[in-house]
């Protein structure tokens, strides 16, 4: 029994390790290329549509659309539209008078920014207006948007290579407290140290939830915006992927994101988005395995792969299966039973140590990278890069309720009604 336990718990060291194994390679290439990429002008001005989806956002989303009408880009090359899915406050009144043209849609039944994105392509493919932009930026309505934002968009997306294109996404409210904090150095992360390597890798990139560029042609080909799961995002990265469709990422284009601050909302979202990467788990992972294998852009497929595989769940299983064997020593010899609780004892330890350094790792990487993009007190950057993997931690239990419960698309309160000039 215990070179049973002994072995498994090697065996699955070494799977996990050698799986993620290029997330630390991406690191350390994201490091020693520091440098922005060089900045590259367009030949061609496209036109371009921005759409909002918002839902009881009155609060925020005037402070959006002015500071997409304060950009560095022909304004008349950027209509701004604004669609209220089952809104109850004055979003679209206040939308309107920002100078955003609004749809406003009411279905209680297909509920979420998937369905009302789709609305929105549906409704300028049947006015034969699709075919006016180039493309469309997709933005949530509590962002603020970088002046030079379109315009840098603009320059990666004219190499035609892509059909999407993501951004650098900060945050407005990192020194709110060790919630906002958390969410906003894994977003850092993300844009730092895999979107970034992996635009230079020339792998592909992947969208996520805001702050992104789609393609008119790949809408065109999709017939709108086909992809309703609770990580839309997500759906629509793995899908590119096995398409053999590219998604780009410019570093210089930046927009800042605001992020729950009450725990109550960032486990209702958080919840959201794990039972959504189950649901991709679901539709998407024979086809990404089988891609692995064969068919273009086999990395990315395998990167998509390792980004919605729960390895979180098989790391708690093997946790959970070390307790049972520790639990059942008191059943087996003194000296046997000794043995296998110090192996048990030993691989949960480890395991939580590795866990918790690893994240603790790249919050202070970040940290020190971003240290100038970071907007909050000294302070409150070193206590919140100690923090952040314990926000990470808190993602266990809501791995767990989101297996077994029944989740639905909650929208997530904003106040944070910051205008771009406020920040620093």
């Amino acid at each position: 029994m215990l070179d049973m336990i002994e072995l498994f718990n090697t065996a699955l060291a070494v799977l996990l390790t050698a799986a993620y194994a290029y997330q630390l390679f991406f690191l350390v290439y994201g490091l020693v290329n520091r440098r922005r990429q060089d900045k590259q002008m367009a030949r061609t001005l496209n036109r371009y549509g921005v759409i909002i989806c918002a839902r009881n956002e009155a609060g925020v989303i005037g402070e959006l659309i002015a500071s997409l009408r304060q950009q560095k880009y022909p304004r008349q090359l950027l209509d701004i539209y604004v669609v209220a899915d089952n809104c109850t406050d004055d979003t679209a009144g206040i939308a309107r008078q920002a100078g955003a043209t609004v749809y406003e849609r009411f279905n209680k039944v297909q509920v979420g920014k998937g369905y009302a994105m789709d609305y929105f392509f549906r409704q300028l493919i049947q006015a034969d207006k699709l075919s006016q932009y180039a493309g469309f930026f997709v933005f949530d309505a509590d962002n603020l948007v970088d002046p030079n934002f379109v315009a840098e968009m603009n320059n990666t997306f004219t190499s035609g290579e892509y059909s999407a294109i993501t951004c650098y996404r900060n945050s407005k409210n990192f020194g709110s407290n060790w919630i906002s904090a958390g969410y906003a150095l894994w977003f850092l992360r993300e844009s730092r140290f895999l979107n970034f390597p992996r635009q230079l890798l020339g792998t592909n990139c992947a969208i996520s939830g805001t702050g992104f560029l789609l393609s008119s042609k790949v809408i065109q080909e999709n017939g709108g915006w086909p992809f309703h799961l609770l990580t839309e995002d997500i759906q629509f990265s793995v899908d590119c992927a096995i398409r053999g469709q590219r998604i780009g990422y410019c570093d210089r284009a930046v927009i800042y994101d605001e992020q729950p601050t009450r725990f109550s909302q960032s486990w209702t979202q958080r919840l959201r988005w794990s039972k959504g990467f189950y649901q991709v788990d679901a539709h998407y992972v024979f086809s990404l395995v089988r891609r692995c294998f064969a068919g273009r852009r086999r990395f990315s497929c395998y990167d998509m792969l390792m980004t919605v595989a729960p390895g979180m769940l098989l790391t708690l299983a093997a946790l959970l299966l070390n307790g049972i064997c520790a639990v059942s020593c008191l059943l087996l010899p003194p000296l046997q039973a000794r043995q296998v609780l110090a192996v048990t004892v030993e691989f949960m330890a480890n395991a939580v140590l590795s866990f918790y350094m690893g994240l603790f790792m790249y919050g202070v990487i970040t940290t020190i990278t971003e240290w100038n993009k970071i907007y909050a007190p000294t302070a409150k950057k070193l206590l919140y890069t100690i923090t952040f993997p314990l926000f990470m931690f808190t993602y266990v239990p809501i791995a767990l309720s989101a297996l077994v419960r029944r989740v639905e698309w909650k929208p997530i309160q904003h106040g944070c009604a910051t205008a771009l000039k406020e920040l620093p």
